[in-house]
């Protein structure tokens, strides 16, 4: 996946807009618009920083592992339902 694609789908997930995010990242939203298509290369540091502002430190680690997004968020929803399961119900 593309990691434009994936950046937007963060942002998405996170409940922000361009303009919002570029708010939070201290960037111009015409430069958040062309990381996310891929016009303009994300630094490393600015992807760690994406990835804490839309709290998605899971999409990142999936990306970075070459893993689908939609995969490991099923997974997770899974292993918590199992966990809640095998707790009798404990509220986390």
């Amino acid at each position: 996946m593309e990691l434009g694609i994936v950046l937007r789908k963060m942002r998405r997930r996170g409940g922000f807009s361009q303009e919002k995010m570029a708010e939070k990242m201290h960037m111009s939203r015409s430069n958040i618009s062309k990381l996310e298509s891929g016009k303009l290369d994300v630094r490393a540091r600015d992807l760690i920083n994406w990835a804490r502002q839309t709290d998605a430190q899971d999409m990142l680690v999936a990306l970075v592992m070459n893993v689908d997004v939609a995969t490991v968020a099923d997974v997770l929803t899974q292993l918590t339902d199992v966990a809640t399961i095998f707790l009798g119900g404990f509220a986390w």
